[in-house]
């Protein structure tokens, strides 16, 4: 049985949006905005479930690096030098750490284990996570919105197996744009 993101969304609507937000993020929130666009479902509830996914998701991590951080990021050995640079770069700018972790290609996942394992406040994580949690949903859904406005025909026509290439490719694509500038905004600020 091959499992299929569209169906699932339409089946189980904003239910299915939250649960993939908390699990992987980008494409659920990105079809969501699709579904949106093809009034399937609410663009405001999409953004509110997208959020609430990512919010969750992240609150999850964070105090899985609490807990286990230091164990879980011993095993990374080839990444230690990022490690490092995360953590330094969580010491100095906590607040845009944790907003742009979740844009950060690599660290979407990693991210908030290594921002609990700092011992970071968890009142401060939790009201910046909320905030990023916000932006994210707003870029991601109307970037989903306004992109089934443009590929939605197109998919239609296109073979299922297609359809979920293209998406890939879009938002891999984006994932790729927004870490060129996350690194050169990081450089920047280094120096």
């Amino acid at each position: 049985m091959q499992f299929d993101i569209n169906q699932f969304i339409e089946q189980y609507g904003y239910l299915a949006v939250v649960i993939g937000c908390i699990a992987e993020g980008e494409t659920f929130a990105l079809l969501g905005g699709v579904m949106a666009h093809e009034q399937l479902l609410r663009y405001s509830g999409v953004v509110l479930a997208v959020m609430l996914g990512g919010f969750v998701g992240d609150q999850i991590l964070f105090y899985i690096g609490r807990q286990f951080g230091s164990r879980i990021l011993r095993r990374f050995k080839k990444h230690q030098g990022k490690l490092k640079r995360a953590n330094q770069m969580i010491r100095r700018h906590p607040v845009l750490f944790i907003i742009g972790v979740r844009f950060m290609y690599g660290f979407r996942i990693i991210g908030p284990v290594i921002i609990g394992a700092s011992r970071l406040s968890p009142l401060k994580f939790l009201i910046f996570n909320a905030i990023g949690a916000c932006i994210w949903a707003l870029v991601f859904v109307t970037l989903g919105y306004f992109a089934g406005e443009v590929i939605t025909p197109w998919l239609h026509r296109l073979d299922h197996h297609l359809k979920h290439l293209l998406w890939l490719a879009v938002a891999v694509g984006f994932v790729l744009l927004l870490r060129l500038a996350f690194r050169h905004w990081s450089r920047r600020h280094e120096d």
